[in-house]
């Protein structure tokens, strides 16, 4: 055993460790180690301050991301001297700068929050510096919205049309909440990025060195492998566990890519269809509890509602995605004739024989959690859990992790967090200055005049906001701005709707009905029968902008009032996924592209269209009570979407179990989209349902003759 430690530190002597197929220098590779052991001890441990956490979390991966895109962007004889002093510039003031948070926080409140010159000077490099990193990061976008949202703060505020002029603030009042203050870069988001975020995508980290991600691999060729198109079935299913817990999309299909892809295309499917699955069902994997690649802590956060209240929630609808995917599959797999795998492989005994200690890890995470104890905590638990579950190989004659696979795991999940970690700093201050000018209130307000009240068209305008926020940022930033600045909009038009349904069907209750006599001493009588959709319009848009919040009180339960807020930020973190496989910035469908070696951009529109459950399903929760309380009502819906949503991918193909022509498709088009319409109609579902069925049952009994009905 001594001799085994003795061999594995001395490994570390070399100048290079090799990490995920990759050389990284030593050094760098140790200051990784340490960046993770730090966060490591404060979300387990530690009892610094938030802003003194966040300055250093910053000052690390500044660290990191300045080595890591340098070195492995550009090799060392094509850069210039002035690049690497400029680069040395940065890690050095990057270090300065976040000394300067600690050293100097202290004397700035007792001189009154009065700047002197070092506070003017570290406060502009740093901010300076956060904009830098994003731009090598992200590219162009990020940076010059930065900028944009600082200059109007403290310069041309003023000019701003209309609703949007903004009295200003001073420079230095501007640069103080910025950088000294928990409201700016060192804020909230920044503190998310170093509990959730972090915490999980080394989590992540830690299941890929222990070998989990195989497992899960194998796991799901079990489950799904003997069904028609396995090999795309178990992409879907092993992307969907991993997924979860990983964090990134991206980091998803290039870890369970290289395995499904070639698989895929080994049995058959077209090389762009094999890398399209990955990327849609990798994308999914961050909408699948019970983690959501901590989706579901920062909306936990955003919303104060219970972590098991939101993975409840979030079940059904994660579901339905995998199916639309799992859908596409099938009916291509029945299109290239692509058999099942029959009864070959390993069977779920032996699977499990072989892997079940890699259970005990996500068992033990998803236990804390309910029983209440913070995310990052259980996290931290759940990652020793790795480690000791890894040792119980050694009862099968396998290798449990070493101290050179702890090490790796801790300096793979810092690379692996680099880049969401400045990026997220950075982003708390576009987010400080839409709290600290109200233009967050000013935006929803707009964006709900621009709707005219019309949820659809919100709904359209906020997926378009997504998909150009998610050109520049991972979904998890692009959630959280999306929630500061459409949440509320959004919100309001999920409880309004619900009072229209009230007010139409003569069910308001009686404590709501007072705020309509103050407007139309008649509304008493008109609120206590059933009245068309069209007057009740017109009675609330009557009712005082001041006294909506009050009346949505009065009149909607408090359950429903946390099924509109659950359900306004669940549609946006959903449509916030929708830039990973949408051209033309989609990058998880160009990793899937440079493992399948398909065209990026035919790649990315091939994963646009197997994702079409992200839009279906925001749709569903926005006009049903798919999330709400009642879990009947929740799951009648679900049911009629599972033949509904086949439906429609059977029309947009062609193809069903066999070849259909264009009176067919037009059929299933509108069975689809009957199932899946917001209408209490439970008898002619049912019908559809039936239908949907037979219609499935004719076209693969009869094959094409099955036309001969309409043809």
């Amino acid at each position: 055993m001594k001799n085994t430690i003795l061999a594995q530190v001395s490994h570390l002597r070399s100048h290079t460790v090799s990490l995920g197929g990759q050389e990284r220098p030593l050094a760098l590779y140790i200051f990784a180690v340490m960046v993770a052991l730090f966060h490591l001890w404060v979300n387990v441990l530690g009892t610094l301050s938030e802003l003194w956490v966040s300055a250093l979390h910053f000052g690390g991966f500044a660290v990191l991301c300045v080595a890591f895109f340098a070195s492995g962007r550009q090799s060392g004889a094509e850069r210039s001297v002035f690049l690497k002093i400029y680069d040395g510039a940065i890690i050095v003031f990057a270090i300065l700068g976040t000394g300067y948070i600690l050293y100097g926080e202290n004397a700035l409140y007792e001189r009154g929050v009065q700047f002197i010159t070092s506070d003017w000077i570290f406060a502009i490099i740093t901010l300076f510096i956060a904009m830098e990193l994003t731009k090598r990061t992200t590219g162009w976008f990020i940076p010059c919205l930065i900028l944009i949202a600082l200059t109007y703060v403290f310069s041309w505020g003023p000019l701003a049309p209309g609703v949007f002029a903004f009295k200003g603030l001073s420079l230095e009042t501007t640069l103080f909440r910025s950088y000294f203050s928990s409201e700016g870069m060192f804020g909230s988001i920044a503190r998310i990025s170093w509990t959730y975020v972090f915490m999980f995508i080394l989590f992540g980290a830690f299941l890929v060195k222990s070998g989990a991600d195989q497992f899960i691999i194998d796991l799901a060729q079990v489950a799904a492998g003997r069904f028609t198109g396995g090999p795309g079935m178990v992409a879907v299913l092993s992307s969907g566990l991993m997924g979860s817990v990983s964090g990134s999309s991206v980091a998803n299909t290039m870890s369970t890519g290289i395995i499904t892809i070639p698989l895929m295309k080994k049995n058959g499917f077209p090389p762009k269809f094999a890398a399209g699955v990955e990327a849609a069902a990798s994308t999914g994997g961050q909408l699948m509890p019970p983690v959501m690649g901590a989706g579901a802590f920062i909306m936990a956060s955003y919303t104060q509602l219970s972590y098991v209240d939101i993975i409840a929630a979030a079940t059904l609808p994660a579901l339905l995605y995998f199916l639309s995917v799992g859908y596409f599959v099938r009916i291509e797999a029945r299109r290239q004739g692509i058999q099942p795998n029959g009864n070959g492989g390993p069977g779920l005994l032996s699977v499990l024989g072989r892997g079940w200690h890699f259970i005990l890890p996500m068992a033990l995470l998803v236990w804390m959690l309910i029983e209440g104890f913070t995310p990052t905590f259980a996290a931290g638990y759940a990652i020793l859990a790795v480690i000791a579950a890894s040792w119980l190989k050694r009862l099968q004659g396998g290798k449990g992790m070493g101290i050179r696979d702890i090490l790796d795991a801790l300096a793979l999940g810092a690379f692996n967090a680099t880049t969401m970690a400045v990026l997220l700093v950075a982003i708390g201050l576009v987010v400080n200055v839409i709290s600290m000018t109200g233009i967050g209130n000013t935006f929803s307000l707009m964006i709900n005049q621009w709707a005219g009240g019309h949820l659809l068209l919100l709904l359209l305008l906020v997926a378009f906001a997504s998909l150009i926020l998610g050109m520049g940022l991972p979904v998890t930033a692009a959630y959280i701005v999306l929630a500061t600045l459409s949440a509320p909009a959004l919100y309001d038009l999920i409880a309004q709707s619900a009072l229209l349904d009230l007010m139409a069907t003569g069910q308001l209750p009686e404590q709501a009905k007072g705020v309509f006599m103050l407007i139309d001493p008649a509304a008493m009588t008109k609120l206590s029968q059933p009245m068309a959709m069209g007057e009740a319009n017109s009675l609330l848009a009557q009712v005082p902008k001041d006294f909506v919040t009050s009346l949505y009180e009065q009149a909607l339960d408090p359950q429903a009032m946390v099924a509109a807020l659950l359900s306004a930020h669940m549609i946006i973190f959903w449509l916030s996924q929708d830039s990973n496989v949408t051209p033309p910035v989609c990058l998880t469908a160009f990793a899937a592209a440079s493992i399948a070696g398909t065209k990026p951009m035919a790649t990315g529109f091939m994963s646009w269209k197997l994702a079409k459950g992200l839009y279906i399903v925001p749709v569903l929760i926005a006009y049903t009570p798919l999330l709400s309380h009642d879990f009947a009502a929740s799951l009648l819906i679900f049911i009629f979407a599972v033949p509904g949503i086949y439906a429609l991918a059977a029309a947009i193909e062609g193809y069903a179990e066999n070849p259909l022509n264009w009176i067919w498709r037009l059929t299933f088009l509108g069975l689809g989209v009957f199932l899946l319409w917001p209408v209490d109609m439970f008898i002619l579902k049912v019908s559809a349902f039936i239908i949907v069925i037979l219609a499935v049952v004719w076209n693969r009994v009869l094959g094409p003759k099955s036309h001969i009905i309409f043809g």
